[in-house]
């Protein structure tokens, strides 16, 4: 029987913490396998309300260093990924607030400037009855706050850190479980179950980034030892028909003091998100409730004019988000601030597990996890990831690009071209060059879905239409049919 590989890390959980600590491994030159136990992104990562933002509320909660790190990394995401993150504007009227004008506006002042803002324009103050911002609204008069934060398209950012640290070496690994993991010695010896069958490896460092599962994962290892508690929280989303023109956000704040965001999505949709509601049990897929959708839908009545029933939701999504568990009262009170534990001493193989977390401070995450494993690897290289694009992300300005693209293909309809600017910003040319191929409904052709087999770890009509994509949305009827007779046949 072969000896088992050895890696430097063995990271388990591929959403985007654990693909932005492989990305950032790798490139600094370790070994790393990742093993995820569905698809890339398919729990919290993709069903985030797929902002780059601050956290304007989390000031109300005192978390300024966690607030300060976000938005710092806010621009410095967009910069590293221009085609799937980009600046939206966002209003937050003030007659429903149960906050007085000048606490927000001073919170805004604060938001402005605790994380040197360079490029996304600042707060204004407006009437909302001689601006467009009041469009769609009951009460179009009065005052509001217009600010600025990002939009990003969260499981592809999980998809392609992972592509990123793949083309540095590390070995992705989906739809693989971790069985078990003991320490052996200065290392570890675990078993993982995938599509190769039982397999056994070795690593000299374990990262748990398993989210939700991050409790189970430390039962696995036999560990059984953390100061640190996870609490779990649900949050859910309605994606509804457009409830107003325009391409700016709402930021709508309800009696209870929470906040629900209303973004343009896909064009024709409007997304309302999110909840905070206690998950009580084992991790497990989640749904938005009977309660969270009656919630989202009296917030939406209350602010917009068109009125929304049931039968309007389009689609809904939830996902559980593994918080640090900082003994909070309420759900939505839990920090969002992440805590590195480290399980390490004389001679123990180092377990580093993650707790808590979001998707804008996920580069940074990872530059601190490294901090923790660097005393451990001497061979290690510099922190890298600053300043470093993400696949698709080498251009300086995206409508320049799609310009250039759309010269450069005059035979691609110009909606598909945008699309796919977007989705694979230049490496698009890699799907484009060679003829799209078979249309198998709504613009989704063979072409893209053999990129995606390829090169993104797609294997599931749900892979390609829902997390690599929103098409799901949008094609016909049959087309879902016909993507898995095709993935079949391939």
């Amino acid at each position: 029987m072969a000896e088992p590989i050895t890696y430097d890390l063995l990271i388990v959980g591929g959403g985007i913490n654990g693909a932005g600590i492989a990305r950032d491994a790798a490139g600094r030159g370790l070994s790393v396998l990742l093993v995820e136990q569905d698809d890339l992104a398919s729990h919290t990562s993709s069903a985030s309300t797929k902002l780059i933002h601050g956290g304007l509320r989390y000031l109300e909660y005192g978390e300024f260093r966690l607030v300060r790190e976000a938005l710092i990394e806010r621009e410095r995401l967009w910069r590293m990924a221009p085609h799937i993150i980009w600046p939206l504007r966002f209003v937050l009227p003030q007659t429903q607030s149960p906050r007085p004008a000048w606490i927000v506006r001073l919170g805004l002042f604060l938001y402005d400037h605790l994380g040197g803002r360079e490029e996304l324009p600042g707060t204004n103050t407006i009437e909302l009855r001689e601006t467009v911002y009041g469009n769609g609204l009951k009460d179009a008069k009065g005052k509001a706050f217009v600010y600025s934060d990002c939009w990003v398209e969260d499981s592809r950012m999980v998809v392609l850190n992972a592509r990123d640290a793949a083309e540095h070496g590390a070995a992705i690994r989906t739809r693989t479980t971790l069985i078990d993991a003991r320490r052996d010695g200065a290392g570890w010896t675990a078993t993982i179950e995938g599509e190769r069958g039982r397999e056994t490896v070795r690593a000299r460092a374990l990262v748990n980034a398993a989210g939700p599962w991050v409790a189970d994962v430390i039962g696995r290892t036999g560990a059984n030892r953390s100061e640190r508690g996870v609490r779990l929280v649900k949050g859910s989303h309605l994606v509804v028909p457009k409830l107003y023109d325009g391409d700016h956000a709402f930021m709508l704040q309800n009696p209870d003091r929470r906040i629900v965001f209303a973004l343009p999505y896909e064009g024709k949709y409007t997304l309302i998100g999110t909840t905070d509601e206690p998950w009580e049990g084992a991790p497990a897929k989640a749904q938005i409730s009977e309660s969270e959708t009656d919630y989202l839908l009296d917030t939406a009545n209350r602010y917009f004019t068109h009125a929304l029933t049931r039968a309007d939701v389009a689609w809904s999504y939830a996902g559980i988000r593994p918080l640090y568990d900082d003994q909070a009262g309420s759900a939505s009170a839990v920090t969002r601030d992440y805590v590195l534990d480290l399980d390490a001493g004389e001679g123990r193989a180092p377990m580093l597990s993650i707790f808590g977390g979001k998707i804008t401070t996920y580069r940074k995450l990872a530059e601190h996890a490294l901090a923790e494993l660097s005393p451990f690897f001497a061979q290690a290289g510099a922190a890298w990831t600053a300043g470093a694009t993400l696949p698709g992300g080498d251009m300086d300005d995206f409508e320049r690009f799609l310009a250039h693209l759309t010269q450069d293909h005059p035979d691609v309809a110009p909606a598909l071209l945008r699309r796919l600017a977007r989705a694979y910003g230049t490496r698009v040319s890699r799907i484009l060059d060679g003829g799209l191929g078979e249309d198998l409904g709504g613009g989704l052709t063979s072409a893209e879905v053999d990129y995606l087999v390829a090169q993104e770890w797609a294997r599931t009509a749900e892979d390609v239409l829902y997390r690599r994509s929103k098409l799901g949305l949008h094609v016909p009827d049959g087309t879902e049919a016909r993507l898995t007779a095709y993935l079949s046949a391939g």
